[in-house]
């Protein structure tokens, strides 16, 4: 029987589904179709953003083996770049001109962005490059790089919450009978879905992806055909942190104000996202990131004094049915 039930399961489309199951299970608990399209867009958005800061780091667990615990820092500095460059954009963002709004909120992603990566390259250069097939010396080393980068932010922005100002264009919501969704959440979860298709087309239809998966599966191949994959180790670094500081100016923009504190806190969740996905899978990252978003906004509305406890129930759930996660690259 319940070899059955897990065949016909895994044909309709196994873990897939699980974003789904919880969907319905939800809406049952809920009972008001317009609440739950509001939470239910409102965890996509969240999963999504996640994903941002989760899929770069799977990618350096899988691929280069590396703890790097120093990760969030690229959050709080993508998070703090973002919101200086709208403050100092001043009316393009808060005018009445939608182009303006758009040019100003890609500035500030795109500034978030290119530190992300130039920051992952001095940091890979400098932080990880002599710890490499050390996890104690990575954990404490990139833990000590974590707390030096937080008192960076500390030095340059202060330690008093700093206000996000968000661009006219995505303020406000879309009414559709008594359904009220937020227009950035809309934003937000199509630049997740976007990033998410433009990592997908690169790891399975170019050559550098081919790379970078078979690298995950087993290094010393690829390495014994002759193919340097230590190269392709810091582009990964550059394009996991840069991903991370994309997240962080996004979820500065959900938030509205933000503090020093912005990337320890996005931290416990991206580690649930990585070890509930699998490691080293950028599928994985975003199903997990998925059912965490939603899982969040549900349990908040439903069971409030849950809610903090709700993503780690998730995890341990996920990881006594399937431990090595839902859709790992790598298995142990």
């Amino acid at each position: 029987m319940m070899k059955t039930l897990s065949a016909t399961f895994e044909r309709f489309g196994g873990v897939m589904l699980l974003p789904f199951i919880l969907a319905l299970i939800a809406f049952l608990l809920i009972g008001r179709p317009s609440t739950w399209v509001t939470l239910t867009v409102a965890g996509l958005a969240m999963g999504m953003m996640i994903f941002l800061m989760a899929s770069g780091l799977s990618l350096i667990f899988g691929l280069m083996d590396v703890l790097n615990f120093g990760h969030s820092a690229f959050v709080s500095f993508g998070a703090f770049i973002a919101a200086s460059v709208l403050a100092s954009l001043g009316v393009w963002v808060t005018g009445g001109s939608a182009a303006l709004n758009i040019l100003a909120l890609m500035a500030a992603i795109a500034a978030a962005t290119a530190f992300g990566a130039l920051a992952g390259w001095a940091f890979e250069h400098v932080i990880v490059k002599p710890v490499y097939k050390d996890h104690l010396r990575q954990i404490l080393i990139t833990m000590g790089a974590l707390i030096v980068a937080d008192e960076i932010i500390l030095m340059v922005w202060g330690g008093s919450p700093v206000p996000v100002p968000r661009p006219a264009v995505l303020t406000g919501s879309i009414v559709i009978g008594d359904v009220s969704i937020e227009i950035y959440r809309i934003f937000a979860f199509l630049l997740g879905l976007a990033v998410y298709i433009a990592m997908h087309f690169a790891l399975n239809r170019t050559r550098i992806g081919l790379l970078i998966r078979a690298g995950v599966e087993n290094r010393e191949m690829v390495e014994a055909l002759g193919f340097r994959i230590d190269r392709l180790f810091i582009a990964v670094f550059m394009a996991g942190s840069a991903l991370a500081a994309m997240g962080g100016a996004m979820w500065a923009g959900y938030q509205s104000l933000i503090t020093p504190a912005i990337g320890a806190e996005m931290m416990i969740l991206v580690f649930i996202v990585v070890i509930i996905g699998g490691l080293g899978s950028v599928e994985g990252s975003l199903l997990g990131a998925i059912l965490v978003g939603l899982m969040a906004n549900y349990v908040a509305f439903l069971f409030p004094k849950m809610s903090l406890a709700s993503n780690m129930i998730l995890m341990m759930a996920i990881l006594l049915w399937r431990p090595f996660g839902l859709k790992p690259a790598v298995k142990g």
